[in-house]
């Protein structure tokens, strides 16, 4: 198993670094994390990013040479190949499978989510959010008892989910979306995975504050729901 140092490249709002950050925290591996501007891109990170995205994981290898990873996915799958901790995947190979299909329907819910959060197009917006209505009903079918959304047990499911719930805890503060209003394992899975420890410590302190900077650079409609 790697025990060498790792560093996780990141952005203080980004969800797929907050998933890799969640796997890092429950498998207790310590890791060094460098955050950069992703409208200031600096040099070096452009160099060793092929697709000029966050997060990157650099790990060391033993001969002293530095691999780098991308893409989320990919990340927390190494992770829960190579440091011991906590089991992130079922064994079970099918389980396993119909896991990370749900690890990439949760990256669809963010595409819905960024044209729901940044456009000022009202109509848009209602599209964006009746797309998510449709979508959570498509995840509260498929939860069980929970709290996790494979029972007793956290995975990495859970680690791309928890991201998409914290944006909500912000913009339900501003407009109530009704989204979750016929949801309720939805909303207990969401309630569990706010109050795990690797998921509150996944993003700064300031990330609330943080998120609505972003908000007003957009000048999303949201706000003006807000208003």
């Amino acid at each position: 198993m790697s025990q060498q140092p790792l560093t996780l490249v990141s952005h203080l709002l980004c969800p797929y670094v907050q998933r890799a950050a969640i796997a890092l925290n429950e498998k207790g591996v310590p890791f060094e994390r460098v955050v950069i501007d992703l409208a200031n891109k600096p040099q070096w990170f452009l160099d060793i990013s092929p697709l000029g995205k966050v997060p990157l994981l650099k790990v060391r290898r033993p001969d002293g040479s530095e691999a780098v990873l991308f893409e989320s996915n990919v990340i927390c799958e190494y992770l829960e190949e190579t440091q011991p901790g906590a089991r992130l995947h079922p064994e079970d190979p099918l389980t396993r499978a119909e896991h990370r299909a749900w690890m990439e329907f949760g990256s669809a819910i963010l595409g819905d989510l960024w044209g729901y959060e940044t456009t000022q197009d009202a109509a848009i917006f209602e599209q964006k959010r009746l797309a998510l209505v449709a979508k959570f009903e498509r995840v509260e079918a498929a939860l069980g008892a929970g709290p996790y959304f494979a029972g007793a047990s956290f995975s990495l499911v859970d680690a791309v989910f928890a991201p998409v719930f914290r944006y909500f805890e912000v913009f339900d503060a501003l407009h109530d979306s009704h989204i979750f209003d016929a949801l309720p394992k939805v909303n207990a899975w969401r309630q569990a995975l706010a109050a795990r420890p690797s998921v509150r410590n996944a993003v700064v302190p300031e990330y609330p504050q943080h998120l609505m900077d972003f908000l007003k650079h957009h000048q999303a409609h949201l706000l003006t729901l807000a208003a």
